[in-house]
């Protein structure tokens, strides 16, 4: 048997090129990117690649602005890259899907929540994004969940693997700047949750097979703050954990000039929905092993 066809945006990316690398056996990856000639802003370009690719019966769309601070430049404006890209591109897929009957895999972020919550975020709770960045990602997921489409809106948390030379990930930040001796304070009173790209490959796999539809949070297992993620690259790559410095988010929101991009204070978002499932999401600190291992 032949590889299964899936067209993809965004499969020259951090997140999209592992996953293409890691899924390569079982399927063939059309990528509809820049770098391919592909504009998703240009709809009767991108229904030429529908109609040329019939045999690819699923979607998953990657692309998007995810500058967060060029996107908060951008806030309020709907003729922006941010928005273009991330809302108006996303319906674009969206409506090519629904005229030729395909399955997408919407990969959106969490961002689209405030941070104000006091636990874990679920797929039951309702996104309240505090910036541009969240917001457009929020409006696309509307655009997914407002069609008829059978989809599934995948939400992803600071994706980091172990080596991409077009995108510094946060790990990747981390180590830099322990060499280098230039690690700004990480926040002590702000919760994330990590995801290792090769797991979020591998759960793709899944959903590529079953094709399920909702909202699944497809991120790592472990809820921490940057300065824990930045004491374990510290641990696990050797350096001096006094090179870690702790910050404060409510100091630095305190002192931050006006109008300067928000951040959220909790992002744990739970996976139990995707484990239910069967995908098993490492947590950081054996994904952190991983990374090491491939890197020596």
């Amino acid at each position: 048997m032949g590889k299964t066809k899936v067209m993809g945006t965004g499969l020259s990316g951090l997140v999209g090129s592992r996953l293409a690398e890691i899924l390569q056996n079982n399927y063939s990856f059309i990528d509809f990117s820049l770098e391919t000639g592909v504009d998703i802003l240009d709809i009767k370009s991108l229904e030429k690649h529908f109609l040329e690719n019939k045999e690819a019966k699923v979607v998953i769309h990657l692309a998007a602005f995810t500058d967060t601070n060029a996107a908060w430049s951008q806030r309020g404006d709907k003729n922006g890259l941010c928005y273009r890209l991330n809302v108006l591109g996303t319906e674009n897929i969206v409506k090519l899907c629904q005229e030729y009957g395909r399955y997408l895999i919407y990969v959106s972020t969490d961002f689209v929540f405030s941070g104000k919550k006091e636990g874990v975020y679920t797929e039951e709770d309702i996104p309240d994004p505090i910036e541009w960045y969240g917001q457009t990602k929020r409006w696309a997921e509307e655009a997914v969940l407002e069609s008829s489409l059978p989809a599934a809106i995948i939400r992803l948390s600071y994706p980091f693997r172990a080596f991409f030379p077009k995108k510094t990930d946060l790990v990747r930040k981390m180590i830099e700047g322990l060499k280098n001796q230039t690690l700004y304070p990480l926040f002590a009173d702000q919760i994330i949750t990590p995801t290792f790209i090769d797991d979020f490959a591998k759960g793709i796999g899944f959903f590529l097979k079953e094709k399920p539809t909702g909202i699944f949070h497809l991120v790592g297992e472990s809820h921490i703050p940057p300065c824990e993620v930045g004491l374990e690259v510290a641990r696990t790559f050797g350096f001096d954990s006094k090179l870690v410095e702790k910050g404060s988010l409510k100091e630095y929101e305190q002192n931050a000039p006006t109008g300067s991009r928000p951040f959220q204070k909790n992002l744990a978002l739970d996976n139990q929905k995707i484990t239910s499932l069967g995908i098993k999401m490492l947590p950081f600190a054996a994904a952190l092993q991983k990374v090491k291992e491939q890197l020596s």
